[in-house]
């Protein structure tokens, strides 16, 4: 099945429109996750901080943080651990914030800032996640070198996103609901159908499986691989600063 059309930012928009539109369905954010996965998202970061396999009392960083989702996942985890959020949409983490005295079973801080260009220094934290959110950045080969640069010598950065299932079968159910119910649904309890008829849409260029791997491996990463989730329809990447990296 053929993906629909919608209007694509210029790459040198790409940034701001995604700002933008993740401020809009920020306030239903949560509660339209929930609704498109049945629950299943919660499965799929557990999986991915079980391939993180943090060191306990160590330093993580959850980058396009949101809401706070796989903050307050590493926490429960493992509450030795030091979580720090960081996303450039101040309404996300308005909610993110609003979550934690709640929700965050340890020591949570949520940081303003783009994945371009991180604020923070060199070799500062023992392990990184990111999801669902690579294939919405201007520039993934930029973002996964930024990565490296602020993890520690042995540490190891996840990225869990949505992905190109190999399986034929799989692949149509799976663009069947992806660019057909999502929008609809999403529309509807996010609040915001341009917002949902984009996310879908921004799978479309985005590598598969085995190409982001390549990817991981180009920016610097060692031991770079993924485990396919759902017939690969989500992915889990993963790669490891090499020891003896200094940046």
């Amino acid at each position: 099945m053929a993906s629909p059309t919608t209007t694509r930012p210029a790459a040198g928009d790409k940034g701001t429109f995604v700002r933008e539109m993740f401020a809009r369905i920020a306030p239903r954010y949560d509660a339209a996750n929930r609704v498109l996965t049945a629950g299943m998202d919660e499965r799929w970061r557990k999986r991915a901080i079980a391939l993180l396999a943090p060191p306990s009392g160590g330093t993580v960083l959850d980058l396009c943080c949101g809401t706070g989702d796989v903050v307050f996942h590493l926490l429960r985890t493992d509450p030795t651990l030091h979580v720090t959020g960081v996303d450039f949409c101040a309404p996300m983490l308005d909610g993110a914030r609003a979550r934690a005295p709640k929700e965050a079973r340890g020591e949570a801080s949520f940081v303003e800032g783009d994945v371009m260009a991180l604020p923070f220094a060199d070799a500062s934290f023992d392990g990184a996640t990111m999801g669902f959110s690579l294939r919405n950045v201007v520039d993934i080969d930029h973002v996964l070198r930024e990565i490296l640069r602020v993890l520690k010598p042995g540490a190891r950065f996840v990225n869990l996103d949505v992905s190109k299932a190999p399986n034929k079968l799989w692949k149509r159910m799976f663009d069947l609901y992806f660019y057909g119910v999502v929008p609809l649904v999403g529309g509807i309890v996010g609040g915001s159908k341009q917002a949902y008829t984009y996310l879908p849409n921004s799978l479309t260029n985005h590598p598969n499986a085995d190409e982001l791997r390549a990817r991981f491996e180009r920016a610097g990463f060692a031991n770079a691989g993924f485990e396919r989730i759902m017939g690969g329809t989500i992915a889990a990447h993963y790669g490891t600063k090499p020891a003896g990296t200094q940046s």
